[in-house]
């Protein structure tokens, strides 16, 4: 039936283009859109279109915000000597639930590789080298996942870094080999930062 409602269909579409959603689940969320009272859908269409708009890179870190500066780099606080290097945004979220670290973020992007035609120009890696030739980091924690590609991303960091005079960590095993660090719990990105090592 949905096939002949084009609508349908193209709202379909439009979900299925997101990441990790498959025909039948766009399918469902196209529906479920439908059952929406017209205000609640376009409080919902209002919504994507304003994160869309307003949500932009941090030019410090390269995280997401909606402010000039990301508030976790705007933070007195926080240690902006102690950089954790992380694959995307969702990876920060992840971190801040520990609780436990205090430095700051940079956001890569996505992870060097070569077979899906990733290459380092095409990270946020220069950004994270002017930071660090600033002269006030004094360590970094590379945080990508234990995988083919982060552990890549990981040397390619150590080699670039390691000249310029700061320590470079890099997470322990806590976190299991193949496992996206979205997904990780806190006590084990905890015990994560606790055991990180030199690279």
């Amino acid at each position: 039936m949905a096939e002949y409602i084009e609508s349908l269909q193209r709202l379909a579409e439009e979900f299925g283009r997101l990441e990790g959603v498959g025909k039948k689940t766009a399918m469902r969320m196209a529906f479920s859109v439908l059952e929406l009272e017209q205000e609640d859908a376009e409080a919902f269409a209002s919504a994507i279109l304003e994160a869309r708009r307003r949500i932009h890179l941090c030019p410090v870190c390269q995280n997401l915000t909606d402010r000039d500066i990301c508030p976790i780099c705007a933070d007195p606080d926080r240690d902006h000597g102690l950089i954790c290097v992380v694959t995307d945004a969702r990876a920060v979220m992840a971190m801040e639930k520990v609780r436990e670290f205090r430095g700051v973020y940079h956001v890569l992007h996505g992870l060097i590789s070569p077979i899906n035609g990733v290459t380092p120009e095409q990270l946020k890696i220069r950004e994270l080298l002017a930071r660090v030739e600033s002269g006030e980091v004094q360590e970094i924690i590379v945080a990508t996942n234990p995988t083919v590609e982060g552990e890549a991303t990981a040397m390619y960091l150590s080699r670039l870094l390691r000249p310029l005079g700061v320590r470079v960590t890099r997470l322990a095993y806590g976190v299991p080999v193949g496992a996206d660090l979205e997904y990780a719990d806190e006590v084990t990105l905890f015990r994560a930062l606790e055991g990180r090592r030199d690279v």
